[in-house]
């Protein structure tokens, strides 16, 4: 109800943007009387993750094989990680990286002045089509190839300005993980979003970005790109994702990351037009920790990152929290519940409105508040994991392993607000067997189960849109008070199926809604909305929705 409702001021233009969609839902719940019951048939039941982080490999059967298990659950996009380009030495330099026997680093940047040394090193093979200035070198040793870069630290292009360089050494494989992974994607008509490089973090404020050497680090950036233009110019590719985090906090303090977002999309935007770029921040609403943030903080967060866009088409997406204890997925009339045994092996026991901030749900209607108008996009991270304990563990992570039902409850928070569903991460939390089956099996055992995103309730008609998926056929049941302080409960058919409500909306794609009529009635002020759905496979939702009036 949240994503359809009117807020306190009429003249704001988000309550605008609500009051429209409100319409334009009444428009789609009219059209779908006209069409009447079981005008549409229900689409292949798929999971509504439609995104997955994954480790990638230089094994193409291996990434083959993965992206086909992540497809036949829903899976269009698949996502890797970056690595640190790290400051090191010149003795640091692995002795099997010489030239004529001298030392690589050494050998490149001869006859120039050396500021400073880094390393970096990740699943791609650089070498040859990484070389672009006179200085650059590529060596292999065995199964190893190196690649030296040697980098102005003043001006732009190949020399400097002061004769002064900066030596990257680069230790890679033969293979590339990036190049296998976008080959399988493409192949299976999927998208892989690339790792990106990051910088390293500060010795003195470990959350922040060291940007010390930024000249350098941009310049490694463009390299970056360049060389996946040349080796990785597949239509499975849809862009970058930038490695580093940060809380989805509006404060000054975090405007290091937002310059180095804003520094990696001007450069994707000038070496890899119509790729795009994704990040995504965590919500930290932790009422124990000192940084804790409110769903105010996270508006503003939101619209900062969207404008780091440069030109690139931006998509934000937020991780819920629910695998580390950062965030909380709860109801408001579930505040004075106390939180799952899992959430509180981190944050205590307690209920969730005492260690909470506000609910993801709350948060994520904020975030969508705070993108609109920017021309980004809001998605979803849902943490696949859980908190670890003795009972849930995962093949020895830290991490534990999750339930569908706790997920079908976090996609539940999410709500409508996002357009597409991500998660952290495929392996090995919907792959490893722990107390439980493997998720990928608890989704495919339980792909017809209904789950419930949002609703609407309108004052006087009595029909009751409810919006998720796998909602077609079957009842629903309805709980409510009426503004005459009468309570019902009615069970009712599910009528006037609609799997292209998403579509039609412009929100997330894979939104179904059916109607459950009541009969004129109304929903009391401040009271709450009960809904539960059988579908017409006989499944009822794991996670039971309510929302108040």
């Amino acid at each position: 109800m949240e994503k359809f409702r009117t807020k306190s001021s009429s003249t704001s233009p988000i309550n605008v943007r609500h009051f429209a969609t409100s319409l334009f839902a009444a428009f789609v719940l009219l059209i779908g009387c006209i069409q009447g019951p079981g005008a549409q048939a229900a689409p292949t039941p798929v999971y509504p993750i439609s995104g997955y982080f994954i480790f990638g490999s230089t094994n193409d059967a291996a990434n083959t094989a993965k992206l086909t298990d992540i497809k036949s659950v829903g899976g269009d996009t698949v996502i890797t990680f970056g690595a640190y380009l790290k400051p090191s030495t010149l003795a640091a330099v692995p002795p099997e990286c010489s030239i004529s026997g001298v030392n690589c680093a050494t050998a490149a940047a001869s006859g120039v002045k050396v500021n400073r040394y880094f390393s970096y090193t990740d699943g791609n093979s650089w070498g040859a089509p990484a070389l672009s200035c006179p200085r650059d070198k590529t060596v292999t040793s065995g199964t190893t190839v190196y690649t030296v870069m040697v980098i102005p630290t003043q001006g732009t292009g190949c020399n400097s300005s002061d004769g002064t360089y900066d030596v990257v050494v680069i230790t890679s494989g033969t293979t590339s993980t990036s190049v296998s992974v976008a080959k399988a994607a493409t192949a299976l008509g999927m998208k892989v979003y690339v790792g990106m490089p990051s910088p390293v973090k500060r010795t003195d404020l470990t959350y922040l970005v060291d940007l010390s050497y930024q000249s350098t680090f941009s310049a490694f950036t463009n390299r970056f790109l360049q060389f996946q233009g040349k080796v990785n110019n597949v239509p499975g590719l849809a862009g970058y994702y930038l490695y580093t985090e940060m809380p989805v906090a509006d404060g000054g303090f975090w405007d290091s990351t937002l310059a180095l977002y804003s520094l990696q999309n001007a450069a994707i935007a000038k070496y890899q037009p119509g790729r795009a770029a994704l990040v995504s921040p965590y919500i930290a609403a932790r009422n124990d920790t000192p940084g804790r943030l409110t769903p105010d903080n996270a508006r503003e967060a939101v619209r900062k990152i969207a404008g780091t866009a440069n030109g690139v088409r931006l998509a934000i997406a937020p991780q819920d929290g629910m695998g580390t204890g950062n965030g909380g997925s709860f109801f408001g009339h579930e505040a004075g519940a106390s939180v799952d045994p899992y959430t509180a092996s981190i944050v205590g026991n307690g209920t969730w409105g005492e260690k909470y901030t506000a609910s993801n749900r709350d948060f994520f209607l904020a975030m969508a508040d705070g993108v609109e108008g920017t021309g980004a996009e809001l998605w979803a991270n849902m943490e696949g994991m859980a908190p670890g304990t003795s009972q849930n563990t995962c093949d020895g992570n830290y991490r534990g392993q999750s339930t569908k039902a706790r997920h079908d409850r976090q996609l539940q928070q999410i709500g409508n607000y996002p357009v597409k569903v991500i998660s952290y991460m495929w392996d090995p939390f919907f792959t490893c067997r722990g107390t439980w089956a493997p998720m990928l099996d608890q989704m495919r055992a339980g792909s017809m189960t209904p789950v419930i995103t949002d609703s609407i309730f309108p004052s006087s008609s009595g029909d009751v849109l409810v919006t998720g998926q796998n909602l077609s056929g079957g009842t629903i049941q309805v709980k409510w008070t009426d503004r005459s302080g009468r309570t019902f409960d009615k069970t009712v058919a599910a009528v006037n199926y609609n799997p292209n409500y998403g579509k039609q909306l412009g929100i997330n794609p894979r939104l179904e809604s059916v109607t459950a009529k009541l009969g004129s009635t109304s929903l009391g002020s401040g009271k709450y909305v009960y809904i539960n759905v059988v579908n017409g496979s006989g499944v009822r939702n794991d996670a039971p929705y309510s929302d108040r009036g």
